[in-house]
């Protein structure tokens, strides 16, 4: 071996510069996972206090992870419009609106709506009628009612977004709220009103 090698390379230094580049590799990999983590949704477990906005007003509310948004608008904030007909939300008849978005409150987690925009039938009351509701009463829309709420915020979330709807789109888009009582003709109808101007919409 020559001189020049021994003097250069060494067993001592060969493996001093291996376990650095393996430290700086493990390194590396733990920051690497460090920050994936941290980017991972957190579970969050137990009864936890949170803040909802419901109809433009903050209530600070006790939650746990499994439950619903319509619990908590029923049974903490004393807001039953939304209906509990099917834990599914098959019927429609829990429909809310979340940052503009029709959802069914009784498939929707309390915890997943914090911090958003939440609207309920109610808020179409107050001094002057929404012109869906008032709409709804004049083309008799309801029977039993237990519906209702769900389809006036169905329409409302709709017409927001679609205020020239069809009939025909507007029958299309309700296809997710149900009523047995067959009042289907009378909330197309009372939809179509607010369309052309009726309850002064």
């Amino acid at each position: 071996m020559s001189n020049w090698f021994q003097e250069h390379f060494s067993r001592r230094k060969f493996l001093g510069g291996t376990g650095a580049v393996a430290a700086t590799a493990l390194l590396s990999e733990s920051a690497r996972q460090a920050e994936a983590a941290e980017k991972e949704p957190q579970v969050r477990s137990g009864e936890q206090t949170i803040k909802l906005k419901v109809n433009g007003k903050v209530h600070e509310v006790k939650v746990e992870p499994r439950t619903t948004l319509l619990d908590v608008l029923r049974y903490q904030l004393d807001l039953t419009g939304a209906k509990p007909v099917s834990i599914d939300g098959s019927s429609g008849a829990s429909t809310v609106i979340v940052d503009g978005k029709p959802v069914t409150a009784s498939t929707t987690l309390a915890l997943a709506v914090e911090g958003k925009a939440i609207q309920t039938v109610e808020s179409l009351a107050g001094k002057k009628l929404d012109p869906v509701p008032q709409c709804f009463v004049e083309h008799d829309a309801e029977q039993c009612g237990f519906c209702t709420p769900g389809f006036v915020v169905a329409v409302r979330a709709y017409l927001d977004k679609n205020p020239n709807a069809t009939e025909e789109m507007i029958r299309n888009n309700l296809n997710g709220n149900i009523c047995r009582c067959g009042t289907y003709v009378n909330v197309l109808q009372a939809a179509v009103a607010v369309v052309k101007g009726g309850g002064n919409g």
